[in-house]
């Protein structure tokens, strides 16, 4: 299911902008179940050309590791209940997601798949709520093991970490003025790329600008499933929140920070970014 999108540039991020030196240049592809947009700064046609097939092929590799909607170490776990010698990838992406369960109070848990599927398919959601659990979910380097009927989503998290993956690879080929947009955002650059952020209905909600940093936006009812907000409360809590935007230095946690937001009091927001010092609220509506 394609997430619904609450940040975009605005027009004034279309043209090279005071501090962004160069010919702007343009990409758009899709992955992870969300289309993607790519804004390079002083690329010739040449690098635009190897730079935009370098990132669909990395796409290609991070739907490979995390997808829901293709054949993926994800949902082959999903399927088996446990995968072997998971790839590093993997690895730090649950490690990640573990990290911020444990920072949220637990807001944030990968393990409501199985909710989001009964709700989706009008099954019984009382029998899926009772597989939520991720401190039943084993992790190590030789295997992630899932307790029986257990299933795992990383939609919450995994658009921010591929976001991550192709600045990482944008800064690895010498690019230092980009923007890559999957939904969340991560911005490289020496100039500010403006952002607008909006609620679900496309109501303006806030502008900040960007500088290596990310930014993520969650409404839970900008997609819904059955009738119910998309993102879902482990413990059956209902959103608190109709837009939250996190920015972040990676965007991976942006990412789930606006999730797990979503279902969180002001103090317990609070108390979360304690122990992510370098992220900050940038819309709370």
């Amino acid at each position: 299911m394609n997430r619904r999108r609450f940040l975009s540039l605005s027009a004034a991020a279309l043209i090279p902008l005071p501090g962004h030196a160069g010919t702007l240049t343009e990409w758009h592809g899709a992955g992870l179940g969300t289309a993607l947009t790519l804004r390079l700064i002083g690329a010739d046609p040449h690098q635009a050309r190897q730079t935009f097939a370098r990132v669909d092929a990395e796409i290609r590799r991070i739907e490979g590791v995390a997808s829901l909607y293709r054949d993926s170490a994800l949902t082959r776990l999903n399927r088996d209940g446990h995968l072997a010698w998971p790839s590093p990838d993997l690895l730090d992406l649950v490690t990640l997601a573990g990290q911020v369960h444990q920072a949220t109070g637990g807001a944030f848990d990968p393990t409501v798949q199985p909710l989001w599927l009964a709700l989706a398919t009008g099954t019984d959601p009382d029998a899926a709520r009772s597989l939520i659990g991720w401190d039943r979910v084993r992790r190590s380097e030789q295997e992630i093991r899932l307790d029986r009927g257990q299933a795992l989503t990383l939609n919450g998290i995994a658009q921010g970490w591929a976001a991550d993956r192709i600045a990482d690879l944008l800064r690895a080929y010498g690019f230092s003025d980009a923007l890559v947009d999957m939904g969340e955002i991560a911005a490289l650059g020496q100039g500010d790329w403006p952002v607008q952020i909006t609620g679900p209905e496309g109501t303006p909600l806030a502008e900040t600008r960007l500088t290596n940093r990310a930014l993520a936006t969650s409404s839970p009812r900008g997609t819904l499933v059955n009738g119910q907000p998309h993102i879902l409360g482990p413990q059956g809590q209902p959103p608190r929140w109709q837009t939250v935007s996190v920015s972040a230095p990676r965007a991976a946690v942006a990412d789930a920070l606006s999730t797990a937001f979503c279902l969180m009091d002001r103090p317990a927001i609070d108390r979360t970014l304690s122990a992510f010092p370098d992220a900050r609220i940038e819309t709370l509506a």
